[in-house]
């Protein structure tokens, strides 16, 4: 099938199923995704002995990292059963085991037990990044594959069965591998220069001996296994071909490393597996780290087990990486780390990387009119689908992208800059025809969801103009698209126009606003919206407002969500604000001073025993709460810490109120109120006929037992 089928097929979560390049029908340029060489089957459609898991979103767990969120957990002994839906004679098992274990799963055909079976392990999972905040111990699921020694028929029934410990199964890749291909006419083997195809011996020299003799010319990777222990350098204008694939197989954490060529290089169908189990920054445990030079390619390679697939800096200008295969990186896919131009970045597969799957990052200077076009993504366990960080005329075309997790949208645009010098968004970035599914999470820095798509103000506001066309997207978790500055500075994202948009069974909302700017909507179509159809709160308070401006046929998504004091929460809808509810809590708080460590927030956080208290000796001293949006309050509840410890006192205060923030009132005259902890240390404001107020000020002019205003808690509420 075309690549339109796959994104049907995922959206509908039933399994995908794919033609070789060279069958694609004329249409697949066109549709959303790679065309892969292999048909994918979701263990949870499949017969199991076994227990389904999921679905599930919460980070860290196996499910929420499976496709589909959901997979199939054998027990020693038990099986998933499933239909071959094509003729194959190699199974790819997407899979995770406890930490710390390893075993096998058996592999039956039509109920006849294979000699070959599927190695199984743990050394390859459960990665701890503790630098990124937020991050949980993740990269649950790891890939192995295996010939099976003979041919398979569409309808016949494959069995895994695990022995020797509990197997999680995601997923099974079923492909008809070719036969190795032949070796290059006027060739330099790698085993002609001293290579060891079995694996036993250190080969690295002889390659650098072959690429030194082939300058113009071929590298012939026999099939084999060849073992490299250091990179290679000095690679340029060269091509380094195997036999394919699945035949050809280099191991070996660091394939090329160099800052610098004069280009012409083509990698080509062989695989590099290396053994990184955990992610190192500072170590270039990548396939290539650094520069392959102008006017290079990479295609047909299976890339796994490393931290980076391609990690490219320098000169890249005309780079074509295409129909690759790049599973289980500790960190990035690939990042084009700024100076390239015109690269192209087309029908990848890429599963499970423990960063962005592909991102662009304009660190030094620019990418400029580079894209990423039909590629697949799957299970990015900790950052994006797709990133672009600043950049030039940047293009993100017809690509499909499914199931991210912590941290991560399907799709962010970006002007987070990370270090400097940083080049952000300009001229024209297209986001044109891609297709979403499931994608957007949980952001457990900023305890509230990150979209499906996200156009992200980060660092400085985007300039550039920014067309999203053609997206669909199908059950996000959370909300469609998202128009944010995630450093909470408030920086403007304008300049942005959604257009052509299919949207259903988003779990919140269709727009998630959160920052000043505008954007213009057409023929924005929604159903199955789980809350409401725009949440429209710009933080901090005071930064602007987000306009959104309608273009016309849009449908499905014209409520707004009413109280910006929360988060709409997956499929419950809009309850309107709750009157029992204190709508100060967690909001943003400010003062005019603080005594050491005792800050404004300690009088929002929920959390009684820790309060706020001012400059001392300063009186007056005020304390401002933004509640999001106006409200129509009634009571205040002020408390200060109940231990018997803080002997009664009488605070002097005024209230004022404001719907701007910049034009105030008084709401309540100053007058004395009470704190006796015999009382529990509270008093109580009413105020006169619900006030209409979004921003709440405290004016402290006295305190009888201690020369300074203080709080443990404003509460406010809309009941008297």
């Amino acid at each position: 099938m075309t690549a339109a089928a796959v994104a049907a097929a995922l959206a509908a979560g039933t399994p995908a199923v794919t033609a070789p390049p060279a069958a694609a029908a004329p249409e697949a340029a066109a549709a959303a995704g790679a065309d892969l060489p292999f048909t994918s089957v979701e263990a949870e459609s499949a017969t199991t002995t076994g227990t389904r898991i999921g679905p599930d979103h919460t980070q860290g767990t196996l499910a929420s990292e499976a496709s589909g969120r959901q997979a199939v957990r054998l027990t020693a002994g038990q099986r998933v059963e499933f239909t071959a839906p094509r003729a194959a004679n190699a199974l790819n098992t997407v899979y995770s085991v406890p930490d710390g274990q390893t075993g096998t799963l058996s592999v039956y055909v039509n109920g006849r037990k294979l000699s070959r079976t599927i190695p199984v392990t743990s050394k390859y999972s459960y990665v701890d990044t503790p630098w990124i905040a937020g991050s949980k111990t993740h990269h649950l699921f790891d890939d192995a594959r295996l010939l099976l020694g003979q041919n398979v028929q569409a309808g016949d029934k494959v069995a895994l069965e695990a022995t020797g410990t509990q197997v999680t199964v995601d997923v099974a890749d079923f492909e008809q591998v070719a036969a190795a291909a032949s070796r290059p006419a006027g060739s330099v083997s790698v085993t002609d220069r001293g290579a060891d195809p079995s694996g036993q011996g250190d080969s690295t020299q002889a390659f650098r001996d072959a690429i030194a003799a082939a300058r113009g010319g071929t590298v012939w990777i026999p099939p084999g296994e060849y073992r490299l222990t250091s990179s290679l350098n000095g690679v340029q204008d060269v091509t380094i071909q195997g036999a394919g694939n699945w035949h050809s197989v280099v191991r070996g954490s660091r394939f090329i490393d160099q800052s610098s060529g004069s280009g012409d290089v083509h990698l080509k169908d062989f695989a590099v597996i290396g053994e990184v189990t955990e992610r190192v920054d500072s170590s270039p445990d990548n396939f290539v780290n650094g520069s392959l030079g102008p006017d290079s390619t990479v295609s047909g390679m299976w890339l796994q087990h490393l931290k980076v697939g391609l990690w490219l800096t320098g000169n890249n200008d005309n780079l074509v990486v295409e129909r690759n295969r790049v599973l289980d990186m500790t960190a990035d896919g690939l990042n084009l780390n700024g100076t390239a131009k015109n690269v192209r970045v087309r029908d990848n597969f890429l599963r499970n990387t423990g960063d962005d799957a592909l991102a662009m990052w304009s660190l030094y200077s620019p990418d400029t009119d580079s894209s990423f076009e039909n590629n697949t993504i799957s299970q990015p366990n900790l950052a994006n689908g797709i990133a672009i960080y600043g950049g030039t005329d940047i293009q993100v075309k017809n690509n499909l992208i499914a199931d991210t997790n912590a941290l991560g949208s399907g799709i962010a645009i970006s002007n987070q800059k990370f270090m400097d010098p940083f080049f952000p968004l300009a001229g024209t970035i297209t986001v044109s025809g891609n297709t979403l599914v499931r994608t957007g999470a949980m952001n457990p820095n900023w305890q509230h969801p990150m979209g499906a798509l996200r156009v992200d103000s980060y660092d400085s506001a985007i300039g550039a103009t920014v067309d999203i066309t053609d997206t669909t997207i199908t059950d996000s978790p959370y909300s469609a698209f998202e128009f944010v500055s995630g450093s909470g500075r408030g920086f403007a994202a304008r300049n942005v126009t959604v257009s052509g948009a299919t949207v259903g069974n988003t779990g919140t909302v269709v727009v998630q606003a959160e920052t000043p700017g505008a954007a213009t909507f057409r023929n924005v179509r929604a159903t199955g919206v789980g809350a409401a159809g725009v949440y429209n709160c710009p933080y901090p308070a005071g930064s602007g407002t987000f306009a959104l401006t309608d273009g016309g046929g849009n449908s499905g998504w014209d409520s707004t969500w009413s109280d910006c004091s929360t988060w709409p929460q997956p499929g419950r809808g809009d309850p309107g604000p709750d009157p029992d509810r204190n709508l100060a809590k967690g909001r943003p708080a400010t003062a005019t001073g603080s005594a050491d460590v005792y800050t404004p927030g300690k009088a929002v956080d929920g959390d009684a025993d820790t309060y706020w208290e001012s400059t001392n000796n300063a009186f007056p001293q005020s304390l401002t709460v933004d509640l999001g949006s106006p409200q129509a309050v009634r009571r205040l509840v002020l408390k200060l810490p109940p231990q018997a410890a803080w002997q009664a006192r009488t605070q002097t205060l005024s209230v004022q109120g404001s719907t701007d923030g910049s034009a105030w009132s008084t709401v309540v005259a100053s007058r004395g109120y009470r704190f006796d902890p015999a009382t529990g240390n509270t008093a109580t404001v009413a105020l006169p006929g619900g006030t209409n107020l979004r921003h709440l000020r405290l004016q402290v002019s006295a305190n009888t037992g201690w020369p300074a205003a203080q709080f443990s808690e404003v509460e406010v509420y809309l009941t008297d």
